[in-house]
């Protein structure tokens, strides 16, 4: 399965141990995710209608604002690997710490130009889907 190629997000769904669903980033999030055929990736989430900052200093402003608006964003990049069914992200670096120098595996489903990536805990339950689309694609 090719996953390679530059995807646009449509949507993030957290679920919680009832089952029901949130949307991290809200219902019309904006997103790139790239796959290179070199094996690099990166990828960037963000909710619509960010906060702004109070300055033009991309790490000024108040620890509230940057709080508010760092919140609403998920990035990283690294390395990928595909193994059956997941993929493996190799991250070098991302904007939440915890992550860099870490594997993340992901599940995923790839239908035609749709691809969900899943996040399992360890009983195997999804407790996130992250729909992508393939760049170009119409949607549908």
């Amino acid at each position: 399965m090719d996953i390679a190629g530059t995807w646009d997000l449509e949507l993030w769904d957290r679920f919680d141990d009832d089952g029901s669903a949130i949307q991290p980033l809200g219902s019309s999030p904006s997103g790139t995710l790239i796959y290179a055929h070199d094996g690099g990736m990166a990828v960037m989430m963000a909710a619509a209608d960010r906060p702004k900052l109070d300055t033009d200093d991309p790490v000024g402003g108040s620890l509230e604002e940057r709080a508010d608006a760092y919140s609403s964003c998920l990035a990283y990049v690294g390395r990928y690997r595909v193994d059956g069914d997941s993929v493996i992200h190799e991250l070098e670096a991302s904007l939440f710490p915890n992550w860099s120098g870490t594997e993340q595996t992901r599940p995923f489903l790839l239908d035609e130009d749709r691809l969900v990536l899943q996040v399992r805990n360890e009983d195997d339950r999804i407790t996130n889907e992250i729909v992508w689309r393939r760049h170009g694609a119409a949607a549908g």
